[in-house]
């Protein structure tokens, strides 16, 4: 709504006097609106609050009387009008031609609450100026005031006035993620040090909120786009200052995507959000994730890569590859908060290594050499030394702890050297840190216990013939068959190995373990009884809880 304000520098805002009272209630149907009183029924002659049509009926009103400037020089907004001019002269005539129309059709403004003919006002929530959009400082008042909650009902009210201002706001999502989770249903309030740092976090980025570009679409946009573990970012800019901020908690199946697919969904979200913007003129897409540059390239895609592509398509881009170092802005949204947040909140006492930096042997100079700029690969930020987007570890029983970490805990699988090295990559830096990682994972216990050596396969031999029907029966499937009419595409084969009997059971190509386990429970031993053994390959569906 806003949008169409680039390039004015004078305004105006009229506020309508009690607006739905202006509209006539048409004759006849007053009794809709009858209410109940101690002195009896009375019922509105004008149209009153709370009639399920009242809005729409009034905001098609205003766009029917104001339809000839709004666009133009107009913007509404149920009772509220702002008038934009790019000069002083220019605005005195937009305003008289305003005022003429609001005459003629009866419409009273309430003058206390108009302001005429300045450079900078309050419109819808916003501080509005020929410098751009700003945040109102009365609503930002209000939440920096805001006292700490105590239950759910004050956490909710707090996100819903927070989130007006997201758009403001770098990587919200990610940010107001702790409290997200308090809000959750069937979830109790919870008050831990995480609800604490980002409700503090949340009212200290509001009250320095940046001031936001009015867009020219006359002008190409640009995009920088990037995603974290558990968060995506982008910002929609114009010749280096930022238009809008967008962020997105990742939840359910798009949390175990790949780098690359996180990386195209931060795209898509965000290509979502301001289609409007960019359908009209080519624009540029920045990211670092240098594959996304080869995008049109590709010839085979799999399905969700197919779908996003398709609508990327849709757009005129161009894409341009940036550095992580140089994307700074979106690495920023999804990367740097994430990390420390997640560290302090696992790792108690976690702050102690800003202290270990000054006399580590392998950080000491660095730490030193970037008090005031950065040096090379290396800067501080928050009292941490960090080489590019990695968090510097001093020596120190962390280091360990990180290894045992990314090889054992939590989610980890006892992965390999290799694999527990590059967990440790994407996060972390500090000098022979595969030495380490060697040294603690030869010497895991559960390793040792667990993992068996391979032994060289038998003498292949054919199975033993079974003794009676249905004892031991094989099975299998044969896929990529035309679909059915009932859309099946897939025939499971169950054959008995001594009558060489079978059974073809159509299904679908996507059935799980579970539905497989019906149909053999339904098909076989409904008629044959149980077999003692059955043969098959190794496929997904016969290891998983089949």
């Amino acid at each position: 709504m806003l949008d169409e304000l680039h390039g004015s520098c004078v305004f105006t805002k009229i506020d309508l006097k009690s607006g739905y009272h202006q509209i006539r209630m048409k004759e006849g149907d007053e009794w809709k609106t009858a209410f109940k009183t101690k002195y009896g029924l009375y019922e509105w002659l004008v149209m009153p609050f709370g009639l399920t049509n009242a809005p729409s009926t009034f905001m098609r009103l205003m766009n029917h009387v104001l339809r000839a400037f709004i666009g133009k020089f107009v913007v509404v907004y149920f009772d509220d009008i702002l008038i934009y001019s790019k000069n002083l002269d220019e605005h005195v005539e937009h305003l008289k031609l305003v005022l003429d129309v609001l005459r003629k059709e009866k419409l009273f403004a309430n003058l206390k609450k108009c302001t005429f003919c300045t450079d900078r006002l309050v419109f819808l929530g916003f501080i509005v100026s020929a410098e751009g959009i700003g945040v109102d400082e009365e609503k930002v008042k209000a939440i920096k005031e805001w006292p700490k909650p105590t239950n759910v009902g004050q956490v909710r009210s707090f996100h819903g006035l927070a989130s007006f201002y997201r758009r403001f706001v770098k990587d919200f999502s990610s940010l107001a993620a702790p409290l997200t989770e308090v809000i959750k249903k069937n979830v109790g309030f919870k008050w831990g040090n995480e609800q604490e740092k980002a409700f503090n976090l949340i009212k200290e980025k509001l009250t320095n909120a940046p001031l936001l570009a009015l867009p020219n679409f006359a002008k190409a946009f640009e995009i920088e786009c990037d995603a974290s573990g558990i968060g995506i970012g982008a910002v929609l800019m114009q010749e280096g200052r930022p238009i809008a901020y967008f962020s997105e908690k990742i939840s359910g199946a798009a949390l175990n995507y790949p780098t690359y697919d996180k990386e195209m969904y931060a795209l898509i979200r965000a290509l979502e959000t301001w289609q409007h913007y960019l359908w009209p003129k080519e624009f540029v897409i920045h990211t670092n994730h240098e594959s996304l540059k080869h995008l049109k390239g590709q010839h085979k895609l799999n399905k969700r890569h197919a779908k996003w592509v398709e609508f990327i398509e849709t757009f005129p881009y161009v894409i341009k590859y940036k550095k992580g170092k140089e994307n700074v802005v979106a690495d920023a949204l999804s990367r740097m908060y994430v990390l420390l947040s997640t560290l302090d909140a696992r790792l108690f006492g976690f702050d102690y290594i800003k202290e270990l930096y000054v006399e580590d042997s392998d950080f000491g100079n660095v730490f030193n050499a970037c008090e005031k700029v950065a040096f090379g690969k290396f800067y501080r930020h928050d009292g941490f030394l960090f080489r590019e987007t990695k968090l510097c570890v001093p020596k120190s029983s962390l280091r360990e702890l990180l290894v045992r970490e990314a090889h054992g805990g939590g989610l980890m699988g006892h992965f390999g050297i290799a694999k527990t090295l590059d967990v440790l990559h994407e996060h972390f830096f500090w000098p022979h840190m595969k030495r380490d990682v060697e040294r603690i994972c030869e010497k895991c216990i559960t390793c040792r216990q667990a993992k068996s050596k391979i032994k060289p396969h038998g003498l292949y031999t054919p199975l033993p013939i079974p003794s009676g029907p249905w004892i031991d029966i094989s099975m299998d499937f044969v896929l990529g068959l035309p679909r059915s009419k009932r859309g099946r595409d897939s025939i499971y084969v169950v054959v008995d190995r001594f009558s060489k009997m079978a059974h073809f059971i159509p299904c679908h190509k996507t059935d799980d373990a579970s539905h497989i386990a019906e149909l053999f429970f339904k098909e076989i031993v409904r008629l044959h009884g149980m077999p003692k053994t059955i043969v098959s390959d190794r496929d997904a569906k016969f290891l998983s809880y089949f």
